[in-house]
């Protein structure tokens, strides 16, 4: 568990251990607070659909990520158990930065808001969670 007001080093050693997200997508920690969280991922090839686009889970992915530390920073072991995510338009841009932010948190369950837009300010996805405690 991470400690009360974790400093940035402290978040991004912790959450080393998700390897998927931050070794095979490349996600990053940009800010940690309780209830709240700024994640970024450079767009690499692997991101890419055959269609040319950024494929959905790697947009998933680092907005799972950001719900991440935000609800357990300062919080108990928090997972998700529901989820569901809208593709708002394709991204432009050369990295995809995603925004958490609680909506209400409660002793056992969290609600959170996910926004992922592109490095050229352009929207792309929005993800709403339920978490549990």
């Amino acid at each position: 568990m991470l400690p009360e007001n974790p400093a940035i080093d402290q978040v991004r050693e912790f959450f080393a251990d998700d390897k998927f997200a931050t070794e095979a997508a490349g996600c990053t920690v940009i800010e940690a607070a309780m209830g709240h969280a700024v994640c970024e991922m450079p767009l690499e090839r692997i991101h890419y659909n055959a269609q040319g686009g950024v494929m959905g889970g790697a947009i998933f992915t680092l907005a799972d990520f950001c719900l991440a530390i935000a609800c357990n920073v300062n919080e108990q072991p928090t997972v998700s158990v529901s989820n569901t995510i809208e593709f708002l338009s394709a991204a432009k841009g050369s990295k995809l930065i995603a925004e958490c932010d609680v909506d209400k948190s409660g002793r056992k369950l969290g609600f959170y808001t996910v926004n992922v837009s592109d490095d050229t300010g352009r929207k792309v996805a929005r993800m709403t969670a339920t978490c549990y405690r």
